[in-house]
């Protein structure tokens, strides 16, 4: 692939908010040439092939870590792997020994999944290597939002003036804060939609519109994205059942064919079957899940990309 003039500004990727619009439509154009590539016989360029990058989890994550890793296998680069789980952390070492004696085995770049809010933030300014957050969190995860944008302005064209809705649980996930922060930077209008013991009370000063009936969203709405229960980060009960949420915010074909528009439907995966969506809608010709998951790939291949060409 030919070097691009442009640059990011940023020498990380903490979160969508240190990105500039600019910035985001270059990580999209780009990652629109690698998926070109990634759909090739041969599916390999040599872009990062002095770079070694560490995948650093301190939670556990199968389709985040395996995309990350794919994209950085595609690129050629080098690439450990770290499971929190089963190291020294769960001895008593600090994050900062933890990643530093990765960096002493002379690693260029690290990708961090962290359960703590702001740890991307706080290693950037301890060690000596970009960091790419894998989601920190419920706080941000920047490249699921990249690669919603993205399977958005693949469906529409742009981005821009697209009604998107989120629905589900938006006070614990890292999902909607950073898909709120993209799409608005991109010019599109944006809806959260969930029962109010799971709307935060800071989010209309985001500049998004709340609506508690999921039909009403629906209708305002182009694309839906619907998020799953995050019932591990939750420490009380915020509904009475998974039941009655479902029947109150589940997605099912009933629905969608009672809408007088074409909508298209969003996840991130994982699916909550027969909870937030339903079998018959997450595998439609509505579904652009199955998308979602093969530009993620394309736009963390972008990302690695652009930000090894900042490397000092």
């Amino acid at each position: 692939m030919a070097e691009t003039a442009q640059q990011l500004s940023t020498k990380h990727l903490l979160g969508i908010k240190d990105l500039s619009a600019e910035d985001i439509h270059l990580i999209l154009d780009t990652a629109a040439t690698f998926k070109d590539v990634i759909n090739r016989p041969i599916k390999k360029v040599p872009s990062l092939r002095d770079i070694t990058i560490a995948n650093v989890f301190f939670e556990n994550s199968t389709r985040t870590r395996l995309s990350f890793e794919l994209a950085e296998k595609r690129l050629s680069a080098d690439v450990i792997n770290f499971a929190a789980s089963s190291s020294s952390v769960s001895k008593g070492e600090t994050l900062i020994d933890t990643v530093n004696n990765i960096l002493a085995m002379k690693v260029d770049m690290i990708v961090m999944r962290h359960p703590y809010p702001g740890a991307g933030v706080f290693l950037s300014k301890h060690v000596d290597a970009q960091i790419i957050n894998a989601g920190d969190g419920a706080h941000e995860h920047p490249t699921q939002a990249l690669l919603d944008a993205f399977s958005i302005r693949e469906q529409y064209g742009d981005v821009a003036g697209k009604k998107v809705a989120i629905i589900g649980d938006i006070l614990h996930s890292r999902v909607a804060l950073s898909n709120i922060l993209c799409l608005q930077k991109l010019g599109a209008e944006v809806l959260v939609c969930g029962p109010t013991t799971l709307i935060p009370k800071y989010i209309t000063s985001l500049g998004v519109k709340v609506e508690h009936d999921l039909l009403k969203a629906l209708h305002w709405c182009d694309v839906a994205n619907m998020l799953r229960i995050q019932l591990e980060r939750q420490d009380i009960n915020y509904f009475p059942s998974l039941r009655e949420y479902s029947m109150l915010y589940g997605l099912n074909k009933t629905i969608l064919e009672s809408l007088d528009k074409k909508i298209t439907i969003m996840h991130p995966g994982p699916i909550n079957r027969g909870v937030e969506i339903t079998s018959d809608v997450a595998d439609s010709q509505h579904s652009i899940i199955l998308d979602q998951v093969q530009n993620g790939v394309a736009v963390r291949m972008a990302v690695l990309y652009l930000l090894a060409g900042k490397r000092v």
